[in-house]
């Protein structure tokens, strides 16, 4: 009993971290260069032209959700980060602050500038993006999902090096310090997620379950905290997302036993005319579970930050029209981001809690040696549906 109260305190404390940490999570009009403002071309009474600014909420939210090529800290002021550029003419290698927020031009082996996201060779004299040129740039530079990759990995790595030396020194004992806290969530995948759902080859897929599951959770309840080294939308990456998928997927191919794929291409007791249809399905069916798996986190994940960007966006939107108006949506508005607040930090351990278990149910069927294989089959075709 008492282990649940403490449990509930923890939760209770980290929902009101997070919810805390969500009125300022994202700057919409200190963003970096001119990410709140969109330039649109007004005619005066005169007749002549001039450049207006208004509040652009699709542009801003886009920009808060996609990768960039800085890392934002506060207000102006960015995180430069490693550019590194292969083209046909050789390496470049230079600091994203030369951009000066998209404003300016770098001069390497060719004439470089952000446009749209990315980096493309721009003709000064046109005034137009070198296609032909563009197309010979291959871009490995560091992004802030690559930084924030690299900087959770370190994390984990701290982490469970740590927990390790812990669960050592205390064998034996009842765990403490930030063994008490990984530890119960490594049981938690072992004993609820990879046991039931693989059986007694279980063991050698929990490397890959608690990776996933720690990396999922890990990244995403950095991508709550708007500070650094938090607030990138990693989990958020479709291409993220998909990398994961894909090692799923891979694994399961690598350890399916005949069993398995005797049920997916010949399954037993069905007629032949019946298997000329079921098939091909099955056969897209191997590849439909990893999209699952990819499109759920994506989409999840970068739906929580563009409801609370959304919210936000309100604020100045009905500020532009009354500033009266502006001031009454803000409060509304706060409350419902503080619950999306508190709604990501649950979703953060369940989209880690849902890719793990799906992945294990993957495996446990592709490893099932034939006397319950209609089981694990049916399960796992159930909970994906589910």
């Amino acid at each position: 009993m008492a282990n649940k109260i403490n449990i509930f305190k923890h939760f209770l404390v980290l929902v009101s971290i997070f919810a805390f940490n969500t009125l300022w999570a994202y700057e919409p009009i200190e963003k970096e260069h001119n990410a709140a403002e969109v330039h649109e071309v007004a005619t005066t009474e005169h007749g002549t032209e001039h450049e207006s600014t208004g509040f652009d909420a699709g542009k801003m939210i886009i920009e808060h959700v996609a990768d960039s090529y800085g890392w934002h800290l506060w207000g102006h002021t960015s995180l430069p980060l490693p550019i590194i550029l292969k083209s046909d003419k050789g390496f470049d290698f230079f600091m994203s602050s030369k951009f000066n927020h998209g404003h300016d031009a770098v001069q390497g082996n060719y004439n470089y500038r952000i446009h749209e996201g990315s980096i493309v060779v721009f003709d000064e004299l046109t005034g137009t993006v070198d296609e032909e040129a563009t197309a010979k740039i291959t871009d490995i530079s560091i992004t802030k999902n690559v930084a924030a990759m690299l900087f959770s990995m370190l994390l984990m790595l701290w982490m469970f090096i740590k927990v390790a030396k812990l669960a050592t020194k205390n064998r034996g004992k009842a765990p403490s310090g930030l063994q008490s806290w990984i530890e119960p969530l490594v049981m938690f995948v072992r004993d609820d997620v990879a046991k039931p759902s693989i059986g007694k080859h279980y063991e050698r897929f929990m490397p890959f379950l608690l990776t996933a599951f720690f990396f999922i959770a890990i990244n995403n309840l950095l991508g709550l905290i708007p500070i650094f080294p938090g607030g990138a939308n990693l989990t958020g990456s479709i291409s993220v997302a998909l990398v994961l998928a894909a090692f799923t997927l891979v694994i399961t191919f690598v350890v399916a036993n005949k069993h398995y794929w005797r049920h997916v291409f010949a399954m037993p007791g069905v007629p032949l005319p019946v298997l000329i249809i079921l098939t091909p399905i099955e056969i897209l069916g191997l590849f439909l579970r990893p999209f699952v798996l990819m499109i759920r986190l994506f989409a999840n994940i970068t739906a929580g930050h563009i409801i609370a960007l959304a919210f936000f966006s309100l604020i100045f939107i009905f500020g532009e029209m009354h500033a009266g108006l502006g001031l009454g949506v803000s409060v509304l508005s706060l409350v419902f981001t503080v619950f999306m607040g508190a709604m990501e930090l649950l979703v953060a351990f369940l989209q880690a809690y849902v890719f793990t278990l799906l992945s294990a149910i993957y495996f446990g069927a592709a490893v099932d040696e034939g006397h319950d294989v209609h089981h694990h089959h049916d399960h796992a075709t159930d909970t994906a549906h589910h």
